[in-house]
């Protein structure tokens, strides 16, 4: 039915009256701000075939907090990353109640109810591939725990699922290094996404990210807005530099035929004009050879 937690003090009579009631009364939970810069991805799963036949995916990078799935933010898209690369340069922010002697967040998952539910703090970062006629395409994943936070790699090539705690490919190395956010107050590098696949994971793409939490003080002391938006600050976050090929196809017809049919079918066309070239030729030559013919017996 349930359990019940109590503190009981039993005091000798012989000790006389006991002294002043203990202060009891719960802590309150301190204000705390997790933000998250989404810098780049490399070597995403390319989940679908463009209209040319290319492997490609449209990259966007999805993030919440575990008891604050309200707050569920993502990224703008990356249009047809023919190679898993995705550039953002984008912010999550996610404040939190948390209890720092107990190293747990305190949620209330109904906004009536006054129950309060105590769950370690972790972020959850998910890799997805947009669709715009059907549902987006779940990719992979990576979750974090901020008490125990995976050490990132600091550039990509050095980026595996070996990071990855609960699961090593290769149970001779060692367990991966992993720090608390809270005492360390700032992280950035490369984080490995993966996805179970026929009872096992692989990896699923590599994100670059900055995470870092702030107390309440801090937060109005460097503020930052969500996404690029103001304030647009600590650190300020530039429009990303995607390449050419990176557009919604059916919006922009010129882009279109430059970066996907004439990329992909431009010796096809260059072929088909040198052909009709040749057949003009020949047919101008077949038109004008019975005249001449003619010309020369006269």
């Amino acid at each position: 039915q349930g359990k019940l937690q109590m503190w009981v003090d039993v005091f000798p009579k012989s000790l006389g009256p006991p002294g002043p009631p203990f202060n009891i009364t719960p802590r309150k939970a301190k204000k705390y701000i997790l933000r998250v810069i989404v810098w780049n991805t490399k070597d995403v799963l390319l989940d679908e075939k463009s209209i040319t036949g290319e492997e490609m995916s449209d990259i966007y990078v999805k993030g919440w907090m575990p008891g604050n799935e309200e707050n569920k933010q993502k990224t703008d898209v990356h249009y047809r990353s023919l190679d898993g690369e995705g550039n953002f340069n984008w912010r999550f922010v996610f404040p939190f109640d948390y209890l720092p002697a107990e190293q747990l967040c305190v949620e209330h998952f109904w906004s009536l109810d006054k129950t309060e539910f105590r769950i370690p703090p972790k972020l959850i970062i998910q890799i997805w591939d947009n669709d715009k006629f059907s549902l987006d395409d779940y990719l992979g994943f990576v979750e974090l725990d901020l008490h125990k936070t995976i050490i990132p790699a600091k550039v990509p090539e050095k980026c595996n699922i070996d990071m990855i705690p609960e699961y090593k490919a290769d149970s001779s190395q060692k367990a991966p290094r992993t720090a608390s956010l809270f005492e360390q107050k700032s992280m950035k590098g490369w984080w490995p996404c993966y996805v179970e696949k026929d009872g096992s994971r692989i990896l699923a793409g590599k994100v670059e990210m900055t995470l870092e939490v702030v107390n309440e003080k801090e937060a109005e002391e460097r503020p930052a807005g969500k996404g690029r938006d103001e304030p647009n600050m600590n650190p300020k976050l530039d429009l990303p530099n995607r390449p050419d090929t990176s557009f919604l196809w059916f919006t922009n017809p010129c882009k279109t035929m430059k970066f996907i049919v004439w990329r992909r079918f431009k010796w096809l066309f260059i072929g088909l004009i040198i052909l009709l070239i040749l057949l003009l030729f020949v047919a101008v030559l077949l038109y004008s050879l019975p005249v001449r013919i003619f010309k020369c017996y006269c």
